[in-house]
């Protein structure tokens, strides 16, 4: 194992590193590779991944709601970030297989089980979201607009701030010009 290696998992693994590394690691193991897994698959047309991405993000899913209601209580231990991190390596490693085998075992059972409930809860919150949507069309389309100027104007700070030499002439600020004497009574004739 090289030093950079070694170094980074003695970083992720004391049992001093910071709950920032272990988030930021669990961010990234939980959803930034899966996104791009996903993406491949998707674009290669596998069907087999897709399938595994899909229970993947099944179990993610149910675990993440989970999580919002247990993380105050579990986040005080001092190893849960390091068990969530070993969860979520787990659940990806094909010989683990640890999403289908939680997916099969616990989750398609509980969701077949409970299926016609789920549906009519799915389907009055549909519905609710739909009367609230057509009554507040006019200030959804405001907040629309509002966020979209705000984001250009974001956009143009950033703009600015990563290409200072590059300034659009109709936002610098110039002086007074100078205009020759002879230039302005050739203009006069």
């Amino acid at each position: 194992m090289d030093l950079t290696s070694e170094g980074g998992l003695r970083l992720l693994f004391s049992p001093i590193s910071s709950n920032i590394v272990l988030r930021t690691a669990c961010c990234t193991v939980g959803t930034v590779l899966p996104v791009y897994s996903t993406f491949k698959a998707i674009e290669n047309n596998d069907q087999n991944e897709q399938q595994k991405w899909l229970l993947y993000w099944t179990v993610y899913g149910s675990f993440s709601v989970t999580e919002v209601f247990a993380d105050k209580i579990l986040s005080w231990c001092p190893i849960y970030y390091h068990a969530k991190f070993a969860f979520l390596v787990w659940l990806q490693l094909p010989s683990a297989n640890g999403a289908k085998h939680l997916y099969m075992s616990h989750l398609r059972p509980f969701l077949l089980r409970h299926q016609a409930r789920l549906d009519q809860i799915l389907e009055f919150i549909y519905n609710e979201m739909t009367k609230i949507i057509s009554t507040h069309r006019a200030e959804i389309k405001f907040a629309s607009a509002l966020f979209m100027k705000l984001m250009a104007s974001v956009n143009q700070i950033v703009w600015d701030l990563t290409h200072p030499m590059q300034r659009r002439k109709n936002h610098s600020i110039e002086g007074p010009r100078q205009v020759d004497s002879d230039a302005q009574s050739d203009n006069e004739d």
